[in-house]
């Protein structure tokens, strides 16, 4: 598929998750066939108010390549100054709309979910933005803010008309947040009515889920989030069972362990040891989720300090493996 003049090898785009989709994960990701990564998402006023945090999150490279960063704002006046800012100190491919995030802090200051209330209102703001910005405008969004008003196809009508490049869909309500099931059956028919890429999203956690979501939604691609923490190797298997239908076997607990060490080796070089430490904690346990003793390796985990305490407890999980 093409995003505007980008194109995207593969099937599957590498969601943006807050503490997670650090430029080390998506570096980490893309050899396992990732297509297109999005950014954490990126506030807007957090730029224009020159916070030099929320300006970590520009961070690209080259092999992480093409990349779409993730903005979320109020406003489109807020946002376009942004926009002009991020150009500016930013290397990137596409810029991505965040109008999905169901978050009270975030949605309670009108930005997020919000913006599914009004389809006039995000026309209008997606408008500018488009206007605003030198690289493809993609946009994120939900069925609708809770289940009395499911609007998805009004949205995605407004965001065509505003511009967009692509769209993605996560086949939830802003009200159910993350729990329930993702609906694919809410948008069958939707990609017909589409002059651009659909992306699904929701619940890909096997290639199974992958297959069924393009079957029924007929779209593009699908988005890859919590399917693919601790487990990488899914983005491959989603690419190689789209292609030909046969499902590659899970990776060995022993390929999970290596892929683990890279990944510390990887944060550790983006954010320094104490930092990149406490943040692993809470990712190292999706890569053994299920494995014997997890319950007890995970307390070990949350307990580490270093990066030799986190390598001793997966080595030995490795030998008991």
């Amino acid at each position: 598929m093409k995003i505007g003049n980008i194109e995207i090898k593969g099937h599957v785009v590498l969601g943006p998750m807050a503490g997670y989709t650090t430029l080390a994960y998506r570096e980490f990701m893309k050899p396992f066939g990732v297509g297109l990564s999005v950014s954490e998402m990126i506030s807007d006023c957090g730029i224009d108010y020159n916070n030099q945090r929320t300006f970590e999150y520009l961070a690209t490279s080259k092999s992480d390549r093409p990349v779409a960063l993730q903005i979320f704002g109020f406003s489109a006046e807020n946002s376009t100054k942004a926009i002009r800012i991020i150009e500016e100190r930013a290397d990137y491919d596409i810029l991505d709309l965040n109008f999905g995030c169901p978050v009270f802090k975030v949605t309670k200051t009108g930005a997020g979910s919000s913006w599914l209330k009004d389809p006039e209102k995000l026309y209008e703001y997606t408008k500018a933005i488009v206007e605003t910005s030198s690289k493809p405008v993609t946009a994120k969004i939900r069925l609708g803010w809770d289940e009395n008003s499911i609007n998805v196809f009004e949205n995605v009508a407004a965001l065509e008309k505003a511009g967009v490049a692509a769209i993605c869909v996560h086949c939830r309500t802003k009200a159910q947040g993350y729990a329930g099931v993702a609906r694919y059956e809410a948008i069958a028919g939707l990609r017909e009515k589409m002059s651009v890429p659909l992306i699904v999203s929701g619940d890909i956690f096997t290639p199974e889920d992958a297959k069924r979501a393009v079957e029924i939604t007929h779209a593009d691609a699908v988005m890859v989030a919590r399917g693919g923490l601790g487990n990488p190797y899914l983005v491959t298997q989603i690419n190689h069972y789209l292609d030909t239908g046969e499902r590659l076997p899970d990776p060995t607990p022993a390929q999970q362990i290596e892929w683990a060490e890279e990944f510390i080796d990887r944060l550790i070089a983006l954010k320094g040891e104490v930092v990149a430490v406490k943040e692993l904690r809470g990712i190292l346990p999706h890569f053994i989720m299920g494995y014997p003793g997890f319950k007890a390796v995970r307390i070990e985990i949350a307990k580490a300090t270093t990066k030799e305490q986190l390598v001793r407890i997966l080595e030995g999980v490795k030998a008991r493996l």
